[in-house]
């Protein structure tokens, strides 16, 4: 098999080399293609018009209860106005005011108002309260009111759209002198979220593109080899896309998806893209210290088909272990049960595999066409000896001492993330100055009255059963305010139970134990956001051991057909766990707990959004084992030629590690490009990869694997003898 893939690769880069105007054609059609598709909107829709916004939910109890309430008791649409400021007193003011809002009830496809202005008493109507803001003390605040309109259903007859709406609504406000007033609801909400994800995507890549380049500018020294990675990365995005757009049509998009989605593929098309340019650019240097002509850089045909056919061996051969690792690791999110989980999983995995071929033939095609401005500025430096060298030397003298203290700073990194709390944010995503969120916190708190039930509980009995056991028990529960019963049928009732502490508080979800608990003797089902929060992690723990048995079996089988060692994959393996616990311990202290709020522009929640540590987890492991690979094939090259294990991994490093720390600064930068956007859970994973991108990239790549690999010594390279023979006579090699 070794020499199949082998020559299997090498054939794919003299291909490219022969045909380099071929794979550039056709690469630059399917990228137009994609992204008209994904973002121009040519078949009608773009992604974004697709996409959903929801807390992450997993089948159970609370899906059930939420799927019978929708079909028993379906909500309409509504669109809010909430009016501050008014001069109430102005009788004419509020002549005109009641006349717009009139005009409001009459639009087609508007079913009901509630205003104070269209009610006979006015604003000091009884039936006005629960409209009237609520101020200091419970008191009416002066001037302000709401407005709730109620739309027909799409398909019902002449629809008024929310934007014709609120234009009416707009008029509204204009009637009242002084008056300031804002519109929100659901859909706005969600549109006002996935707009935020689009601008956060474009902004994150406005930062993430030119940066890099630059970068890639002093790491090649020269603009061609700098630009052939970003090329890559653009054709990966367009990829990114459209496989989401396609996704899209077969399962629900959250819209957090295609940010950590699309930075995925850009950060590791810019990772496999450095290192084949690299490659190439060393195999030419290699081919110039022999000729003198190819000192000066004239390089014929056969020279290029040869370093193109290297490169894709040896770099192409890193890259595709390393992208089958990190497309094992998102495969893991498939195993859940939650929609989401799947959705990113699947689409990860797409994206990678795009990564990957874009790098195999894209990249070496370009690599082929700009061969004679490649070594411009010079050639790859591929001393043995250097910085990393000496840092190696460094850390091979005392081994026991380097995996000492750095163990002991990732535990202290890690040690907050046993604190840590989640939830599911919904407005909380958005900035605190976003319309959307100032529109629902105000209404939290100047209209306790209209605020939905933390929980609802859907009870098979009728309402006076429901009911004497709402206030018998369900009231009776630690934290609980009010908990009233309202009929959904002759033989099913709906309990609303408002909780202390909000929806996804601890309140809430002790509340939901206790009921779960301790049912009556009728059939219940318990729903809402806290339920739903229990029943996603429960699910999560559940499918957790084997998403996590798939992955670790996954990646040890890869690493063990590319070093044929059982140690070196249980070392990566481990080391990976600590890392990542650090990265999220840090992740902890700064969003639960508030640290750096005004370095990063977020306001902390009190906890994590209940996706991000298991995003954090697959997107680190596999980031994680990107950077181990490339290390471990530089190592395992040099010591399948005779080089001793400590040269080995000095040399090793020495060879890799300007690319490590390169690759690592330009995956940084595009992450931290997402930080710097305005989407909370976008900003969580973003720094989560930051971090977790820093911390391998340093103490562990640098420090505490070749301290590792030194104190192992020759057990580095152990396997049973039948393992090892199979190895040689079926491991993936150059």
């Amino acid at each position: 098999m070794s020499d199949t893939r082998a020559t299997a690769l090498a054939r794919l880069g003299a291909v490219s080399a022969r045909h380099p105007w071929r794979f550039v054609v056709a690469w630059v059609l399917v990228t137009a293609t994609a992204f008209a598709v994904a973002v121009g909107g040519v078949t009608g829709q773009s992604l974004f018009d697709r996409l959903q916004s929801g807390n992450p939910s997993a089948p159970g109890e609370a899906e059930e209860g939420r799927v019978l309430l929708a079909r028993l008791d379906p909500q309409p649409e509504t669109l809010l106005l909430q009016i501050r400021g008014a001069d109430l007193g102005n009788a004419g003011a509020l002549a005109v005011a009641r006349a717009a809002t009139q005009r409001v009830a009459a639009l087609a496809g508007v079913t009901k108002v509630s205003s104070p202005l269209l009610l006979p008493g006015g604003l000091t109507d009884p039936a006005a309260a629960p409209l009237l803001a609520v101020g200091a003390g419970g008191a009416p605040r002066a001037g302000s009111f709401l407005t709730i309109v109620t739309i027909a259903a799409q398909g019902s007859g002449t629809v008024t759209t929310e934007a014709a709406v609120g234009q009416h609504l707009d008029a509204v406000t204009a009637s009242l002198p002084g008056a300031t007033g804002i519109v929100g609801g659901g859909g706005l909400l969600l549109t006002a979220i996935t707009s935020q994800v689009e601008v956060d995507l474009r902004f994150g890549e406005g930062i993430a593109l030119p940066l890099t380049f630059l970068v890639m500018f002093f790491v090649f020294g020269g603009f061609v080899a700098a630009g052939m990675p970003i090329l890559g990365a653009v054709t990966a995005i367009g990829g990114a896309l459209a496989a989401l757009f396609g996704f899209s049509h077969v399962i629900d998009l959250d819209a957090s998806v295609v940010n950590v989605v699309t930075l995925l593929g850009l950060g590791l098309s810019i990772d496999y893209g450095l290192l084949t340019v690299s490659r190439y650019r060393e195999e030419l240097a290699s081919i110039a210290a022999r000729d003198r002509d190819h000192r000066r850089h004239l390089f014929t045909s056969d020279d290029i088909r040869h370093a193109t056919s290297r490169t894709v061996a040896t770099a192409g051969r890193t890259v595709l272990f390393s992208g089958l690792t990190v497309a094992i690791a998102l495969a893991g999110l498939i195993v859940f049960e939650s929609s989401i989980m799947r959705a990113i999983g699947a689409a990860g995995v797409s994206v990678v595999l795009v990564a990957l071929v874009v790098d195999l033939t894209l990249v070496p095609a370009l690599c082929a066409l700009g061969t004679r401005r490649l070594l411009a500025r010079g050639a790859e430096h591929t001393a043995d000896e250097g910085a990393f060298s000496r840092l190696a030397h460094g850390v091979q003298r005392r081994p026991v001492t380097v995996v000492l203290m750095t163990l002991a700073v990732l535990v202290a990194l890690a040690w907050p993330a046993l604190g840590m709390r989640l939830t599911s944010s919904g407005q909380q995503l958005l900035p605190k100055d976003s319309p959307q969120r100032v529109f629902f916190d105000d209404l939290a708190r100047d209209y306790p009255a209209l605020a939905a039930p933390t929980l609802t509980v859907v009870a098979r009995t009728p309402l006076a059963a429901a009911q004497a056991w709402a206030t018998s028990h369900v009231a009776t529960l630690a934290g609980v305010r009010s908990a009233v019963a309202r009929p959904l049928g002759p033989d099913v009732s709906a309990v609303a139970v408002t909780v202390e502490g909000g929806p996804s508080g601890a309140r809430a979800d002790a509340t939901v134990t206790a009921l779960r608990d301790h049912r009556p003797t009728f059939a219940t089902l318990v729903t809402g956001q806290a339920a739903g929060q229990h029943d996603f992690l429960a699910s999560m723990r559940a499918r957790a051991p084997l998403a996590g048995g798939l992955i670790v079996a996954g990646t040890f089988l890869l690493l063990f057909l590319m070093t044929g060692s059982l140690v070196l994959p249980l070392k990566a393996l481990v080391l990976n766990v600590v890392s990542l616990g650090a990265a999220l311990g840090v992740l902890v202290l700064v969003f639960q707990d508030g640290h750096l709020e005004r370095l990063l522009d977020f306001s902390s929640v009190g906890a994590i959004e209940s996706l991000i540590p298991f995003l954090a987890l697959a997107f680190g492991f596999g980031l994680s084992m990107d950077y181990e690979v490339f290390l471990l094939a530089r190592i395992v090259e040099l010591h399948r030629r005779g080089v001793g294990n400590n040269e080995s991994v000095s040399l090793g490093l020495q060879r890799s590690g300007r690319i490590i720390t390169s690759a690592a600064l330009l995956v940084i930068i595009v992450f931290a490009g997402f930080v710097a956007g305005k989407l909370l859970v976008i900003k969580e994973i973003g720094f989560a990869l930051v971090v977790a991108v820093a911390i391998d990239a340093t103490l562990v790549r640098m420090l505490l694997v070749p301290a590792a690999m030194t104190l192992l010594g020759r057990w580095n390279w152990w396997a049973p003898a039948p393992l090892r023979r199979w190895h040689d006579r079926h491991g993936v090699a150059e």
